[in-house]
């Protein structure tokens, strides 16, 4: 495995990074909500890459993994910040960007802001904090959001969890399925039929919105969110040799 190595943000954040050399593009895995860069599929893909001499860089977001900051300090704005951050200090030239749920989302996001030579998307949850939790939420909820500053919610792999106000404000500053997503490189969605955390629809709705001559959208049947099985391992690496041609 990589060494890792850190960076301060301009925001203020000691951000966990371990980025392996090789040939470019670099391939950047963006990991989940609340979840870093020791995940299965950010290990596995980093080794994978490397057998092959291919550059990738691994991170976390402040307030997640190794880096520090308080988790329920941020949002959706501030860890594409994060990200974006850490890919300008690491790489000098166009970047293969690969996004685990939230991971996506931020794809989308920093899509629009660097060199960009494909994206693959598994799982992505773009817009999940307006069109999951909001739209899911009890009008209890939702005032307890806006004038308590946060809700508890329940998590079906670890403790609970709080949804802040902040989370949910700046989450609408950031959507990105609410217009056309301009991508002029080659794009692999890849969505899990079993998966409880993000629905075919918003797969769907994501591949809608891309605009670009390369985009394809792969349903898996029977994969679940984590997708990180052998067989969903192996999709995703056949979806980064696609767009990386």
């Amino acid at each position: 495995m990589a060494r890792i190595a850190y960076l301060d943000s301009p925001a203020g954040h000691r951000l966990a990074y371990a980025a392996t050399p090789g040939q470019g593009p670099c391939i950047v895995f963006l990991s989940g909500y609340r979840s870093d860069m020791d995940g299965t599929k950010a290990v596995h893909l980093e080794a994978w890459a490397a057998a092959r001499g291919r550059a990738f860089l691994r991170l976390d977001y402040s307030g997640h993994g190794r880096s520090g900051g308080v988790f329920e300090d941020g949002a959706i704005g501030d860890w594409a910040a994060d990200a974006e951050a850490v890919i300008r200090h690491v790489t000098d030239g166009p970047v293969v960007l690969a996004g685990s749920s939230m991971g996506g989302w931020i794809a989308c996001l920093l899509a629009q802001r660097l060199k960009v030579a494909g994206l693959v998307g598994i799982a992505a949850a773009p817009d999940f904090t307006e069109d999951g939790f909001w739209a899911g939420f009890t009008e209890d909820q939702r005032r307890q959001v806006m004038e308590e500053g946060g809700v508890e919610l329940p998590s079906a792999y670890e403790d609970p969890y709080i949804v802040t106000r902040k989370l949910i404000e700046d989450g609408r500053r950031n959507l990105v399925l609410r217009s056309a997503l301009p991508m002029d490189w080659p794009v692999r969605l890849l969505q899990g039929t079993e998966d409880e955390a993000v629905t075919r629809e918003t797969a769907l709705r994501l591949l809608d919105h891309i605009t670009g001559a390369d985009v394809r959208l792969s349903l898996v049947k029977g994969a679940d969110h984590r997708f990180s099985d052998p067989a969903c391992l192996a999709l995703i690496e056949q979806a980064i040799l696609e767009v990386l041609g």
